[in-house]
């Protein structure tokens, strides 16, 4: 690319935000529209192999590989922070869970944060319009979109149980957590199409790049955004050791993600002011919110090993990894095509909460890793996470480096209520194994272990291994006062030209997996970005009644 170059919109990350809006953005073929992502482009196999998430969601080459600031409350341990650095950001490296989180989230944002235009039932349509679900369209559902959503159907004995025992227990069942029903345990949806991951650069961004109109660039890190008389004139980056400059006639648009967006802000000088000058770095625009209100979902293992050999405890084994290899490769069929984790869903920690707040992710399968080494076990795994957490924290800067890592400070645990909920999230899925279903297959707890009872025992098990589910959020948040980053279109306050558009404007975290949400907000705002007719808001019907 020649430096200087002139463009309408430049997209900085090509993550799950900004696959989509470099479609939607290039489709008038009148707008010149530059993407610029720091990572290679996805020609990894593993990546688009499902299973392959073992191999690739660590992997250095695609991946930032952050790591947390000690965090006090969880013995001081560094948090691991996988984050995509691919084309397709973190969608092409995540788990692949499709889930949309609880349409009151969504209304809680309107009413709370005083975000109109954030209803659910003005996202909705953009949740279908985004999707083609092998459920087929209905009130609930979209099967015309570019994102390709498939329902589990991996045959396993111990996903039937997982079931089975969700009646059994009375923490509930649901055929669609995304649908009339949005709580209790189901077969889950992953975005794969086909037997392949279905990530934003494979869904949004490589359908587009044949048009002549839009420029992608990979290995590219921006460095500044550049500020001229209020307004955003252009970007900085790097892209193969040598630096460029790039102008935007009308936006620059950054969806680097949660942890890079405020970083690349206040690099930019955008930010609080005190703490940018500390750094080494000119204040452009004071913007004390930026960084601030960091949230996640802390998430806690119950482990079990099972008494039958149905788990996938031979997946490492060369020659099964060969014939399962073959069998995709030729059909697209089987385990490699599958994400694992095809059961969860919405649950209740106790009777009083308003909607569930706990959420499980279920595999026949246990894991573990030496450096990038995996060993499998014959066990199967239920994980909790807590999904509306109230502890906050902070990304920061360490360096004036673009290339530096930023501090990601989480404060986990920080509101005594989050270990509270914590341990109840233990509690419930002890319960939940702990019925009819599961006896034949459930043999001994291998962690957090029989001896681990008294609540006591249990916070310390949660403090020691409780990791995150790599849901970083809300860093940029969206909102009226002065602490909010962006307005309820995301454009950032008190500048012209410039939006945050990725999960780091969502002024709370949503009850739920956020690569659809982050999809279908970004989808939503391309609307607005190019004053097209919004969407009718569709106003579906729920069950929101179940209470334990």
């Amino acid at each position: 690319m020649k430096n200087h170059q002139e463009f309408d919109y430049i997209i900085l990350g090509a993550g799950s935000a900004g696959c989509v809006l470099a479609n939607e953005l290039s489709q008038d073929p009148h707008n010149k529209v530059l993407i610029l992502e720091a990572g290679p482009m996805d020609w990894n196999l593993l990546i688009h192999m499902p299973a392959g998430v073992y191999s690739v969601h660590k992997d250095p080459k695609i991946n930032w590989n952050y790591d947390s600031e000690d965090e006090q409350q969880l013995d001081s341990r560094n948090i691991t922070l996988p984050r995509g650095k691919v084309l397709g950001g973190s969608s092409s490296i995540n788990s692949m869970v499709y889930m949309r989180g609880h349409p009151q989230d969504y209304d809680y944002w309107a009413i709370k944060h005083s975000l109109p235009k954030w209803t659910y039932d003005q996202c909705l349509p953009y949740f279908k319009k985004c999707e083609s679900s092998d459920r087929g369209a209905s009130d609930w559902r979209g099967a015309d979109g570019r994102l390709g959503v498939t329902q589990g159907k991996l045959d396993n004995p111990l996903f039937d149980a997982f079931i089975e025992a969700g009646t059994q227990s009375g923490q509930g069942v649901t055929d669609d957590p995304n649908g009339y029903k949005p709580e209790g345990v189901a077969r889950l949806d992953s975005t794969t199409k086909h037997g392949r991951r279905s990530s934003a650069a494979v869904a949004h961004l490589k359908p587009a790049l044949s048009r002549p109109n839009l420029t992608l660039l990979t290995r590219a890190l921006a460095t500044r955004i550049v500020i001229q008389n209020g307004r955003a004139t252009g970007v900085e980056f790097k892209h193969n050791g040598k630096d460029y400059n790039a102008h935007s006639s009308r936006e620059v648009i950054v969806s680097t993600g949660a942890i890079k967006s405020p970083q690349v802000l206040m690099l930019s000088g955008i930010g609080p002011a005190e703490h940018i000058k500390d750094i080494g770095i000119n204040p452009v625009h004071h913007l004390p919110g930026v960084g601030q209100n960091l949230q996640d979902h802390l998430s806690i293992s119950v482990i079990y090993e099972s008494r039958k050999p149905v788990t996938f405890h031979n997946a490492s084994k060369p020659l099964k990894k060969l014939l399962m290899g073959c069998q995709w490769l030729l059909t697209r069929k089987g385990f490699v095509a599958s994400n694992i984790w095809e059961a969860g869903g919405h649950i209740r920690g106790y009777k009083e909460v308003e909607y569930p707040n706990l959420q499980y992710h279920f595999a026949p399968i246990h894991t573990e890793y030496s450096g990038t080494k995996m060993k499998l076990f014959q066990a199967f795994t239920t994980q909790l996470d807590q999904l509306r957490p109230r502890s906050r924290g902070e990304i920061r800067l360490l360096s004036a480096d673009p290339e530096h890592r930023p501090a990601a400070i989480f404060n986990y645990l920080s509101d005594p209520f989050d270990l509270d909920e914590m341990v109840q999230a233990v509690k419930r899925i002890r319960e939940l194994i702990s019925q009819p279903a599961f006896d034949e297959f459930r043999g001994k707890e291998l962690d957090p272990g029989p001896a681990v009872v008294s609540d006591l025992d249990i916070e310390r098990f949660i403090r020691t291994t409780t990791t995150t589910d790599y849901h970083p959020s809300c860093s940029c948040r969206m909102g009226v006062d002065e602490m909010a980053v962006v307005d309820e279109e995301m454009r950032v306050h008190g500048l012209e030209g410039l939006r945050v558009v990725d999960a780091s404007v969502m002024p709370d975290i949503i009850s739920g997996n956020l690569n659809a949400p982050t999809q279908m907000m970004a989808l939503k705002v391309c609307d607005l970005i190019l004053d097209r007719e919004a969407l009718p808001p569709f106003k579906a019907q729920y069950s929101f009644n179940q209470r334990q």
